[in-house]
């Protein structure tokens, strides 16, 4: 990764993405569960950051957590992406962003399965995936 983060206008954002990706990772928005194409998947690879194709998180470490959305027990590296705390909806909890590109990823919580016990609940339309070749 970079150490210059992306820097973009919102014009480009909005010509560069899909609506949807719009709203989810420049807005904060979520997708509905059980909606995304990444949810199911099972392939060996990378999943990349939707927006700038930074890679965030190593499939090996994907797991099904019935929460609706594909979840993962850490990241590919603690560079790859930001913690922010987050109280809108009136919760408190901590918003995962993409580290190059400040794209809004989806929220980490700490009831996740071992060896780190969290689960980083991430929006599939923030994601790409970079299959192994």
């Amino acid at each position: 990764m970079s150490e210059t983060k992306l820097n973009k206008t919102d014009a480009q954002w909005r010509e560069e993405l899909t609506p949807e990706q719009y709203a989810v990772c420049r807005c904060s928005a979520t997708e509905p569960p059980f909606s995304g194409k990444w949810y199911h998947h099972k392939a060996d690879g990378t999943y990349v950051c939707a927006a700038c194709g930074s890679a965030l998180f190593a499939s090996d470490t994907k797991y099904d957590s019935g929460s609706g959305w594909p979840s993962f027990y850490q990241a590919m590296d603690k560079a790859a992406v930001s913690l922010h705390e987050d109280e809108s909806h009136g919760m408190r909890r901590i918003e995962v962003r993409c580290a190059n590109c400040d794209s809004h990823l989806g929220h980490v919580f700490p009831d996740g399965p071992k060896p780190t016990g969290m689960r980083y609940c991430i929006n599939s339309v923030a994601l790409d995936f970079d299959p192994v070749a």
